[in-house]
């Protein structure tokens, strides 16, 4: 079973790194040349081109917070009906005269209540890994600030790991998804 849990975390994790990144870059490049002509089309020198990458990165990690939550959305829809040594996650319908169905086809608009249990799941486990990440900083290192470690980037790390343990307890959380062999 652990191993299943594996798969679908890698799975995951790389459909969900894969598209918050490509996202944010697109949104990004369009801001970047956006700046670029709205200044004018300067003639392109080194100078020039230091600054653009310069606000590249900066809205690349402003545009990562967002796709990161689009990315989230997206990515469980994937998730369920793949069979991952032995077992896979089944989404069900919601039940109507007493009856609930395996969903073959999932559509965004099956995944938002799931998705809402799942998203607070995962805020609930990151904000517990802050708790302990917050106090091992405090006892053993020597940052002068509370928080001056974090970034979206441990941020992301966060979420990565929180992901990993939300699969394990989503089944039990949510009573459309279940866990079978195939």
């Amino acid at each position: 079973m652990s191993k299943f849990y594996l798969l679908i975390w890698l799975k995951w994790s790389l459909r969900l790194t894969l598209c918050s990144i490509a996202f944010a870059s697109i949104l990004s490049v369009f801001v970047t040349i956006f700046t670029y002509i709205s200044q004018g089309m300067p003639t392109y020198t080194i100078e020039i081109y230091t600054a653009l990458v310069e606000v590249f990165i900066f809205w690349f990690v402003i545009m990562w917070n967002f796709t990161l939550l689009v990315a989230l959305f997206r990515s469980l829809k994937y998730v369920f009906n793949s069979c991952y040594s032995g077992y896979k996650l089944q989404l069900l319908s919601c039940p109507q005269d007493g009856k609930t169905e395996v969903l073959e086809y999932i559509g965004y608009g099956d995944l938002l209540k799931i998705w809402r249990k799942w998203f607070m799941l995962i805020i609930w486990l990151v904000g517990a890994q802050m708790i302990f990440a917050l106090i091992f900083t405090k006892l053993l290192t020597s940052y002068d600030g509370i928080f001056e470690w974090f970034n979206i980037y441990v941020l992301y790390l966060f979420v990565l790991v929180a992901g990993y343990f939300s699969f394990m307890l989503l089944a039990g959380r949510c009573k459309r998804v279940e866990i079978v062999k195939c």
